[in-house]
């Protein structure tokens, strides 16, 4: 076995070159996670503010038809404004004499965001929000 050179163990450079090497993957995965989920929570608190304005855009009808209209009319209309498409988009409307339900999904598998799912563990692709107004003033 041969011998190192006296002042090798001693050398101090390069080192911080090393250690950019061991750290940097590890940051750049960290810095993926904290895009993947920031732009997951966007869309998560878009599809619920959609579903709670078109929920309480519903209010305005008489009868059971016209407040689902009015829920879905909101839905299709506001869509593009939150950044959701409306091609990935869906939505139920369930209209009671006392209350109105409205639940939207938003598939969010083809964002170009869920590109990094397969590095970091992603979030679901698929989010589900809902909201419920009492007609008339009334507790749900």
């Amino acid at each position: 076995m041969t011998s190192l050179p006296a002042g090798f163990l001693r050398d101090r450079r390069g080192a911080s070159a090393v250690e950019f090497a061991l750290i940097a993957p590890l940051f750049v995965l960290l810095l993926c996670g904290i895009c993947v989920y920031a732009v997951w929570f966007l869309l998560a608190i878009s599809v619920q503010s959609l579903a709670t304005e078109s929920a309480r855009a519903s209010l305005g009808g008489l009868d059971d038809a016209e407040r689902r209209a009015l829920a879905q009319a909101y839905v299709a209309a506001h869509a593009p404004d939150a950044g959701l498409p409306a091609a990935r988009l869906s939505q139920t409307v369930d209209v009671a004499a006392d209350r109105t339900r409205v639940t939207v999904r938003f598939d969010a598998s083809d964002h170009p965001v869920m590109a990094l799912k397969n590095l970091i563990p992603s979030p679901p692709p698929l989010i589900e929000r809902s909201a419920v107004v009492a007609a008339g003033g009334g507790a749900p």
